[in-house]
C-alpha cells in the first residue's frame, strides 16, 4: 500500500507528539475519581465512627472524595461480598472488621474466601471491648453479674452487634469461662444494640468502647468490665473482666482491604496514605477521644495478622459450638 506524502507527514507528526508526551499523562493518574469505602455496619456504631474520622484525611491525601457506604448485615459478609465483586482498580475499599476473621469458621457456605479474595491494604485501629449493662440490672460488677446469672439461668439477655461478630464470640467466651447461661440477642450493628440496651430490651452487651463510651459517661449505661489485658485509660476505674474471670481476654480491630488483584502499586499508595493519617496529630487525637489505638502494618503484615486471627477465633467458634442464627 502506498501512502501519500501528506499522510506520511501526519503520521510522523502524531508519533512525535506521542513520544514527547510524559508517561504519567498518557496513563490515567490514580486516583482520578472518588473512592467508596464499604463499611459492614450501620451509621453510629464504632466502625462507622472510625471510618468517618479517617476517610476525610485519606480524601485530602488522595485528592479525591472518599465516600462511606454502609452495608450492614450477615455479620459483615454483605460488605465483604460487595468488595469481592468490585473491579480491582483501587476505587473500592473494604472496612475489614475482626468479625470477618470469625466468619471464616462460623459460616459453612460463604461464596468467598477472605484470605484469598481480599487484598490486605493496612491496619487501622484496635478497638477495646467493654461489657456494659442497663443501669436497672441489679449487678454492678462482673462478679455480681456471674452470681446473678447463676441464680437466674437462661433469663438474662446479652446483646451483640451481630452473629459471629467479635462482640458475639467474646460474649460466648465469657459465658464458657464463667460457667453461666445467658441468652444471645444479635443485632445488625452496634448502634441498634446500644439503643435497645439503653431502652431495656436487652440487659447486657459487649460493645466496642468507641460506641458506648459517651453513654457510660452520661450514665445511660453501666460499665461492668473491660475485655483487654489492662484497664482502659478512658475508664481507669473500671476493672478488667480478667480481674474476676482469670485468663479472659478479648479485643476487636479493623483494617483496610480491597478486591483481589488490585495492582500492588495502588495497594502501596493506599497503605502509605492511611498510615500517614494514623500518625497525623489531629487524627490521633480524634481516635484517642473515641478510645481507639492506631495499628500499623504493611500490606503483608496485615495479611499475616488476619490469618492469625482466623486461626485464633476459629478455635473459639469450634469450642463453643456457636452457629449462625
Amino acid at each position: 500500500m502506498t501512502l501519500s506524502r501528506r499522510r506520511l507527514l501526519h503520521l510522523a507528526g502524531a508519533a512525535g507528539a506521542l513520544a514527547a508526551t510524559p508517561r504519567g499523562v498518557r496513563a490515567e493518574a490514580y486516583p482520578a475519581r472518588p473512592l467508596r469505602w464499604v463499611v459492614g455496619f450501620p451509621p453510629g456504631g464504632g466502625a462507622d465512627i472510625v471510618s468517618r474520622i479517617v476517610a476525610p484525611y485519606l480524601a485530602e491525601r488522595l485528592g479525591q472524595p472518599v465516600v462511606i457506604e454502609n452495608k450492614p448485615g450477615a455479620s459483615s459478609n454483605i460488605s465483604i461480598q460487595t468488595v469481592v465483586n468490585s473491579p480491582p482498580d483501587g476505587y473500592t475499599l473494604l472496612f475489614v472488621p475482626a468479625s470477618a476473621a470469625v466468619n471464616v469458621t462460623l459460616f459453612d457456605n460463604l461464596s468467598f474466601n477472605l484470605l484469598r479474595d481480599i487484598a490486605p491494604v493496612s491496619g487501622l485501629i484496635d478497638f477495646p471491648l467493654v461489657m456494659v449493662a442497663n443501669p436497672s440490672l441489679p449487678a454492678k460488677s462482673v462478679g455480681e453479674l456471674i452470681a446473678y446469672a447463676k441464680a437466674n439461668p437462661g433469663k438474662i439477655s446479652i446483646g451483640s452487634f451481630g452473629t459471629g461478630s467479635t462482640s458475639h464470640v467474646s460474649g460466648e467466651l465469657f459465658k464458657m469461662m464463667a460457667g453461666i447461661n445467658m441468652i444471645h440477642v444479635p443485632y445488625r450493628g452496634g448502634a441498634p444494640m446500644v439503643a435497645d440496651l439503653i431502652g431495656g430490651q436487652v440487659q447486657v452487651a459487649i460493645d466496642v468502647l468507641t460506641g458506648s463510651l459517651a453513654h457510660i459517661r452520661s450514665g445511660s449505661l453501666r460499665a461492668l468490665g473491660v475485655a483487654g489485658k489492662k484497664r482502659s485509660e478512658a475508664l481507669p476505674d473500671v476493672p478488667t473482666i480478667a480481674e474476676t474471670v482469670k485468663g479472659y481476654e478479648a479485643n476487636s480491630w479493623c483494617g483496610g482491604g480491597g478486591p483481589r488483584a488490585t495492582p500492588p502499586e495502588i495497594i502501596e499508595r493506599l497503605n502509605h496514605e492511611i498510615n500517614a493519617g494514623l500518625v497525623n496529630p489531629t487524627i490521633k487525637a480524634r481516635l484517642a477521644d473515641v478510645a481507639t489505638t492506631p495499628i500499623f502494618f504493611t500490606p503483608a503484615e496485615f495479611g499475616a495478622y488476619m490469618a492469625a486471627e482466623v486461626d485464633k477465633w476459629g478455635k473459639v467458634v469450634r469450642a463453643s459450638g456457636i452457629r449462625p442464627e
